[in-house]
């Protein structure tokens, strides 16, 4: 069986200890089994710990505040085609009849 090399050095001297993998030149440690996740890039979840995805729809589970705006995102509004990035705010969305917005992910769940 041939191991794979280290993710973070690329070394191809990676032994196994126990169910971890080690990279003897950089000290990296990881486990096989949750490397699959670090491939696929952005992880977000949503409050219930969903995975969300690129073009996802989503329901706000609280009223949200917004700064600067007339009135508040109520709980229950439904986000379509949403778009994650990176940062705090890792959701960007369209909501109708209120524009663009930028929403935690912690604030939301996938339908």
């Amino acid at each position: 069986m041939s191991l794979p090399n280290c993710p973070k050095c690329n070394s191809e001297y990676v032994y196994e200890d126990g169910l971890m993998l080690v990279c003897p030149e950089c000290a990296y440690e990881w486990n096989p089994a949750d490397s699959v996740e670090e491939e696929d890039g952005l992880v977000v979840l949503d409050s219930n710990g969903t995975r969300l995805a690129d073009g996802d729809s989503v329901t706000i589970v609280k009223n949200l505040k917004v700064k600067g705006a007339p009135k508040d995102l109520k709980q229950g509004t439904r986000v379509k085609n949403i778009r994650l990035v990176e940062g705090d705010h890792n959701i960007d969305c369209k909501i109708d009849g209120f524009g663009a917005m930028k929403l935690k992910s912690e604030f939301v769940k996938k339908l």
